[in-house]
């Protein structure tokens, strides 16, 4: 899931100084040439604001008309007018109570049966204490020392590192950093219980939720399983009330935090007035690869310690003190393609290790499973505008068999933010270049993949976590969230800011954020 962006380029001072006439003149002339394509794209850019404000306001506009004229005709209405309507009235009375009992039966089956709001109260993502931080030069030290991998499985994390977008800053769990690692099952617990009861714990201080007022608990992570469940250890160390509804996902990837979601969403529609937690992590300790199969290295380089914790409620008396509401879930699962199946696959290599591989088609699958996610997603979030110009290149294409090239919706219409699965450095650059986003449009999934890297289906909500904190979350805006997973999945979940939203209390780019953006090498 890594890859080698495009190498940036910073625009380059050049003085004249010492520069012959001759010379000037003709960098003169170059610009000149160059003015009518800009004229051109300025004036493109233009029509198409002009033709999508048309569009979406052409309800609007055909209704003022309408509207004066029937403003207009009531105006020069005489007395005589009025007394006439009073009696047609009258006269048909049976009629308009028949209608009115319509109308009052047909609202009130309307508002009974609509889904009912989910509000996203508030979130918190676990940060490590920094003796967990794993800098480039101390992983490579490490990974030499335990003796496990040869030169050139040394040589190979060596240049995935390079390229992988991460600093060094992000963190490794505490079984990783002695010498030899310790992968035991009571190393991983305290793993689990570190950064969930972290997250947590944040996210109750700052809520001032009690335990007895939450009656649905999801918890998602994809490769780490005990029994009693960590579900289980999350009712135990808060105690929870008996009658709570807990689920723990397992094996689902990092996409798993969308599902989380999207269960709890649908768990809010059945049980009325309470309070859902998701609690989305991944844990690393019995899952680091000491083999040597290149394949199964990538997710060395690329994992970190990380977590979050989320509080949905479905009270309407939530409304005015929560951050976001849930608009739409869209869920794609190409499974049924053997190809997609065992594109993320655990297993063990020829001496016996287990460890997660990563398929070379990876980011074909990934850019498929996009595809479809967002084929249902589109008609449901993006102007009329932009979907009229996406059935029109198809008709064009279909009816008429011209060779038209597809269009590509213009999602920036639709959203105002995007948090984009951390996977890794590949990944954000595909999705950048496929929905034609701008690089702030990418910069909170780059800045975390940097600070945190790859916290699995956690990365979405340190990158709106990195949103707030640079102060860009306004009333209204949409964020779209997507993540992918194992499966393979490409599951998307969109939110609506209820207000302007400033980071809470122990956020973790708090102490950090002024530091970025910083300029990831290629």
């Amino acid at each position: 899931m890594t890859g080698g962006g495009a190498q940036s380029q910073q625009p380059t001072a050049v003085s004249h100084g010492g520069r012959s006439d001759g010379a000037t003149f003709d960098l003169q002339i170059h610009h000149t040439r160059r003015l009518p394509d800009f004229l051109q794209s300025v004036n493109l850019k233009h029509v198409k604001l002009g033709y999508h404000y048309l569009i979406s306001h052409l309800l609007t506009l055909c209704l003022i008309p309408i509207m004066t004229i029937i403003i207009l005709e009531a105006s020069q209405m005489n007395p005589n007018d009025v007394v006439q309507l009073w009696l047609h009235l009258q006269y048909n009375l049976v009629s308009v109570i028949i209608i009115s009992a319509f109308l009052v039966f047909g609202s009130t089956v309307y508002i009974m049966t609509r889904p009912k709001p989910v509000y996203l109260v508030d979130y918190s993502c676990y940060r490590a204490p920094d003796s967990l931080k794993a800098p480039y030069e101390r992983f490579m030290k490490h990974s030499r020392l335990t003796g496990d991998f040869d030169e050139s499985s040394l040589e190979f994390q060596r240049k995935i590192l390079e390229r992988s977008g991460l600093g060094d800053e992000t963190y490794v769990p505490e079984a990783m950093h002695s010498l030899p690692p310790r992968p035991s099952m009571q190393a991983a617990r305290e793993e689990a219980e570190e950064v969930m009861f972290g997250a947590l714990d944040n996210l109750f201080a700052n809520t001032k939720i009690k335990g007895k007022d939450i009656g649905i608990l999801v918890v998602n992570c994809s490769l780490f399983n005990p029994t009693p469940s960590l579900s289980a250890m999350i009712v135990n160390k808060y105690k929870l009330r008996g009658n709570i509804r807990t689920f723990n996902l397992g094996g689902m990837g990092c996409s798993a935090g969308v599902i989380a979601i999207d269960l709890a969403k649908d768990m809010l529609q059945v049980h009325r007035n309470t309070y859902a937690v998701v609690v989305s992590t991944e844990n690393i300790t019995q899952n680091w690869y000491f083999g040597n199969k290149k394949s199964m290295l990538i997710p060395n380089c690329l994992f970190r310690v990380g977590g979050s914790a989320i509080l949905l409620s479905n009270k309407t008396g939530d409304k005015r003190r929560s951050k976001y509401k849930l608009v739409h879930v869209v869920r794609t699962h190409k499974g049924a393609d053997d190809k997609a199946f065992r594109c993320v696959y655990q297993e063990q290599d020829n001496a016996g290790k287990t460890g997660v591989s990563l398929s070379k088609d990876l980011m074909a699958i990934a850019g498929g499973a996009l595809k479809t996610n967002i084929t249902t997603l589109g008609p449901i979030v993006l102007p009329i505008s932009e979907q009229l110009l996406f059935f029109a290149t198809l008709v064009l294409k279909k009816l008429f068999k011209k060779n038209v090239k597809p269009y590509i919706p213009d999602f920036k219409l639709a959203f105002d933010h995007f948090c984009i699965h951390a996977g890794g450095r590949a990944v954000i650059d595909e999705l950048e270049k496929n929905l034609q986003l701008l690089p702030v449009h990418v910069e909170a999934s780059r800045m975390t993949l940097h600070r945190f890297g790859n916290t699995s289906s956690s990365s979405i909500w340190y990158e709106l976590a990195y949103i707030e904190a640079k102060g860009r979350m306004k009333r209204g805006n949409r964020v779209w969230q997507i993540a992918f997973g194992s499966g393979f999945k490409c599951n998307s979940a969109v939110w609506e800011a209820l207000r302007n939203v400033k980071s809470a209390r122990n956020c973790p780019w708090e102490d950090c954020i002024d530091r970025y953006p910083v300029k990831i090498l290629s």
